[in-house]
């Protein structure tokens, strides 16, 4: 059986640290999975545009041996000149993985039910498991480890707040969601959350207040105010989510060794000021570069123990 990387829900315990530890056997010594991929080919289709995500995918591709071919949203047109069901089928006749950076959750789903080779979650509306993996693999890294840390998350409740919930009940931590009233997670994610964690330790809070969050936190992470997509929430959204910009009076709430977290791209002066995230305190830029080896895991494991298909 072929296997995806959707969800972090979808993964075992097993599965959750299998990712974490190959990721820190790849980054310790990337020369010797240079030719892990050899002759392997990801196709990465882009609905949404991406920094990071091309970069870490196509460059970790380039260092296990394989290759990447970028799909812009004009090469792909999914919905309009193709189905991606159409798309998928082509797909897996020439490559070895799918990756899709989209909108609607239920276009990941679609394509993984209709592909015979793996399909990993790049990025949708509601989730952005790369993102939460390599994050608490940077917690692990800084924090020694994971289990009974305190992440606080401020901001709104969307897809890389989702993803981290998931991550959190895996890793058996504590997670303290602080957004305003209306934008909180889907409570289907928290509840799943909760069942995935009954045994972790996972603990998880939710509040309207951002200092409750942040007290005695080891971590305080945010995102964007208004996410792509919802640009004409834009004004709206910056009066509401002004009481949760991360500054240095909320970051004194957290443990004085505390981390601030950032997926970016950062708008600097709106959920964050320039005084926490160029802090020493601050380790956005070690998330980023971390996304290259936790995917660099991702993929290892899912294209790299198989015979390339004819």
């Amino acid at each position: 059986m072929k296997k995806d990387f959707i969800s972090i829900h979808d993964l075992t315990l097993y599965e959750f640290h299998e990712i974490m530890d190959l990721a820190a056997a790849i980054k310790k010594d990337p020369d010797k999975f240079h030719k892990a991929l050899k002759h392997r080919v990801l196709a990465m289709i882009f609905q949404k545009p991406s920094l990071r995500t091309r970069m870490t995918f196509e460059v970790g591709m380039l260092e296990l041996g394989g290759s990447a071919i970028y799909l812009s949203p004009a090469d792909s047109q999914v919905g309009t000149r193709e189905t991606l069901y159409d798309i998928g089928k082509n797909l897996e006749r020439w490559v070895d993985g799918i990756m899709i950076r989209t909108f609607a959750h239920q276009n990941i789903l679609d394509l993984a039910a209709s592909v015979r080779i793996p399909v990993i979650n790049g990025l949708s509306d509601l989730l952005h498991p790369c993102q939460a993996m390599a994050d608490f693999f940077t917690l692990k890294e800084k924090k020694g480890g994971l289990s009974g840390i305190k992440l606080a998350w401020v901001g709104d409740g969307n897809n890389v707040c989702h993803s981290l919930l998931f991550a959190a009940a895996k890793a058996g931590c504590q997670m303290a969601v602080a957004t305003p009233r209306g934008y909180e997670p889907r409570p289907e994610i928290v509840q799943q959350a909760k069942e995935d964690g009954q045994k972790s330790g996972f603990s998880v809070t939710l509040t309207d207040d951002p200092r409750l969050a942040a007290e005695n936190a080891d971590a305080v992470y945010t995102d964007v105010w208004a996410s792509m997509g919802q640009e004409a929430e834009k004004e709206t959204r910056a009066r509401i989510f002004a009481p949760y910009q991360v500054n240095a009076s909320l970051m004194a709430l957290a443990k004085e060794d505390a981390l601030f977290m950032h997926c970016l791209p950062a708008h600097r002066g709106d959920e964050v000021t320039d005084e926490v995230i160029d802090s020493p305190r601050s380790v956005v830029f070690d998330q980023a570069e971390n996304r290259l080896h936790l995917q660099k895991a991702i993929m290892v494991l899912l294209m790299g123990k198989k015979e390339k298909h004819g």
